[in-house]
């Protein structure tokens, strides 16, 4: 089976140029040629930022850069027009799309309504700190440049819990609408993670549950996509997306793979998470980006045998989306901790060449941001082209040393030239003698990463002895792959 491989195929500070959509149909094929079998396409819909937004601060989940609002018809990707010609092109080209669904919030009202409401303590949503009075709030969303195209359904207080400003006061605070609860199945942190940012949805309110089916299934029959990402999923009843998945796969008469955004460190969080939705989705393993930075900032301290431990792909790898850092984690954005440019190769080997769950490249580190003046990841490209072709077999885990640990993936017939031996240290270099497999014995082996220049002849028994750079990782493969590869790439 080819191995499933992504493309976050974006990056926060991609230039305002409203022309990413064709970016994106121009290097379809060269995407699926590289090894990617899906694209994880930015929110598409208007946001309150206008041609700005990057897509999380939505405003008309309608508008797919049609009509003239918040300052412009296109989105900062381009128009609906050149959005559907890109998933035609990803599709042209084998691949799989995914949407970016945003639908914990609203932003960018066309009115304000005076709402009765109390005010709920930032640090502890639990607890009331102000009694009620009327505030002044953006809560009616009219959509006046759409003119009821596509859906006549508007917006008012009563489909949200609650807000973050009062206009009357010019105040910020968490200000939840009298008569409302926030959800109750969510995360945790601050005593009540409901409330993220701006019109927060009622989600027991059953007109919000009905309009979310039907632009659903409005957008499903407008893109076709292939599946979903989920933004900000610890934020919403836990329930939520366990219906909205399954009406959606009912309609499409599609499985619809799933991938949901549930922040935190702890892999208990996670599990539960997945539990009580049904495992009606995958989740991002944030738990392995964390060991990931943990393991590059330790000075050479952190064990190198636990860099799995306590992560979703060990845990539950039919349930891992697995990636390095993506678009919240780079440098100066909100959930910041980008992984040093020195261990991206580690950890991009250790996403990309092991059979457990289903990794996610950031175009960030594909291409570069030159924002922040970021190279591309060196060898990332022949890392996923290796995948693509040569990544297949039996795998024998080598993780024996606290520095330096590897594994062996024995190939397949139905693979010309796969199987590899993968090594790497967070210190000084060295060896470790490992076995690839009886079927490769007497092959010559050599690093595709062109960090070690020898060659590695296996013995009769398919082992043999690999050596590792300090702070490098080397990945080897059969004489062939490595020929193939150097005219691919």
């Amino acid at each position: 089976m080819k191995n499933k491989t992504l493309l976050q195929a974006f990056e926060w500070y991609l230039p305002e140029d409203q022309q990413h959509w064709k970016r994106c149909a121009a290097m379809a094929k060269s995407w699926a040629e590289l090894g990617f079998t899906g694209v994880w396409l930015p929110p598409a819909y208007k946001g309150t930022g206008g041609k700005s937004d990057v897509g999380y601060g939505v405003y008309d989940t309608y508008d797919l850069g049609e009509f003239d609002q918040k300052g412009t018809i296109a989105t900062k990707y381009g128009t609906k027009t050149e959005y559907l010609e890109a998933v035609a092109a990803l599709h042209q080209a084998k691949m799989e799309v995914y949407t970016d669904i945003v639908l914990n919030h609203r932003m960018g009202a066309d009115s304000q309504e005076e709402v009765l409401a109390v005010q709920d303590a930032v640090e502890n949503r639990t607890q009331t700190i102000a009694d009620p009075r009327p505030i002044q709030a953006w809560t009616k969303f009219t959509f006046p440049g759409r003119k009821g195209k596509y859906s006549d359904f508007t917006w008012n207080w009563s489909h949200f819990d609650g807000t973050d400003w009062d206009s009357d006061w010019k105040y910020s605070g968490i200000f939840r609408f009298v008569g409302k609860q926030w959800d109750q199945e969510t995360d945790g942190e601050n005593g009540n993670y409901d409330y993220l940012m701006g019109a927060d949805l009622d989600l027991s309110n059953p007109e919000v549950i009905a309009e979310l089916d039907r632009w659903g299934r409005w957008y499903y029959d407008t893109v076709k996509m292939d599946g979903f990402r989920l933004d900000a999923v610890k934020h919403m009843d836990f329930t939520f997306y366990t219906h909205w998945l399954e009406e959606l796969r009912r309609y499409s008469g599609r499985s619809l793979m799933a991938v949901g955004e549930y922040w935190s460190w702890e892999l208990d969080k996670l599990r539960h998470y997945l539990d009580v939705c049904g495992h009606c989705m995958h989740l991002f393993d944030v738990p392995l980006h964390y060991q990931f930075v943990r393991a590059a900032t330790s000075n050479a301290q952190f064990d190198m045998r636990e860099i799995l431990n306590s992560t979703l792909v060990q845990s539950e790898p039919e349930s891992a989306v697995t990636f390095v850092d993506n678009h919240d984690t780079q440098p100066s954005q909100a959930l910041a901790s980008w992984v040093p440019p020195w261990f991206k190769p580690l950890a991009y080997a250790l996403i990309l060449f092991r059979k457990e769950g289903v990794p996610c490249v950031f175009y960030g580190d594909l291409v570069g941001i030159p924002h922040d003046r970021i190279a591309p990841v060196m060898g990332l490209k022949r890392m996923i082209q290796a995948r693509k072709d040569y990544a297949y077999g039996q795998q024998r885990d080598y993780f024996d040393d606290p520095n330096i640990i590897g594994w062996t993936l024995s190939g397949e017939a139905d693979h010309p030239h796969s199987g590899m031996a993968v090594i790497m240290s967070d210190a000084p270099g060295g060896t470790k003698w490992m076995e690839v497999g009886k079927a490769l014995a007497g092959s010559t082996l050599r690093d595709m990463l062109m960090n070690q220049t020898d060659t590695v002849v296996l013995d009769e028994n398919g082992g043999g002895c690999f050596p590792v750079g300090g702070g490098s990782v080397s990945v080897w493969v059969l004489d062939e792959a490595y020929d193939a590869l150097t005219l691919k790439l």
